[in-house]
């Protein structure tokens, strides 16, 4: 018989995740009985995310499942643009969430915030421009 390992009371519990989208990489640590602060790469959220709307794809999970002060995360974003890096957070504050509170997977899963974005710059070509753009077609 396995025995079941008890968390004591006093131990610091933290929820830990990865996310990604397009060429960025998420690690974000959920800590619980917070006060609802999120910090990413040290700065805080407005900070570092100057669009309004960055900073709604970031808190979208927490709005979601209602848990936007009960937690303070700690975000390390790197690689590829903000955009990115505001879908990647979204994407790890989701399966941290996940991991604290079991019962919110159904929510979270139904608003697709679980599922990785797998959309990436397509190759440049041989002969061509970009991906897909041809050099200008000359008749003569």
């Amino acid at each position: 018989m396995a025995a079941k390992k008890s968390i004591p009371a006093n131990k610091n519990v933290e929820f830990t995740s990865t996310g990604r989208r397009k060429q960025s990489i998420a690690r974000v640590r959920l800590i619980p009985n917070g006060k609802g602060l999120i910090t990413v790469n040290k700065k805080s959220l407005e900070e570092y995310f100057g669009l309004g709307t960055l900073q709604l794809i970031v808190n979208q999970p927490l709005e979601l499942t209602n848990t936007a002060g009960k937690y303070d995360i700690i975000v390390n974003v790197h690689g590829g643009g903000l955009s990115g890096q505001a879908g990647a957070i979204r994407q790890a504050i989701s399966r941290a969430l996940v991991k604290a509170e079991e019962n919110l997977k159904a929510e979270i899963k139904q608003a697709g915030f679980l599922t990785r974005d797998a959309r990436v710059k397509e190759r440049k070509k041989p002969g061509l421009k970009k991906a897909r753009k041809a050099p200008q077609y000359s008749k003569r």
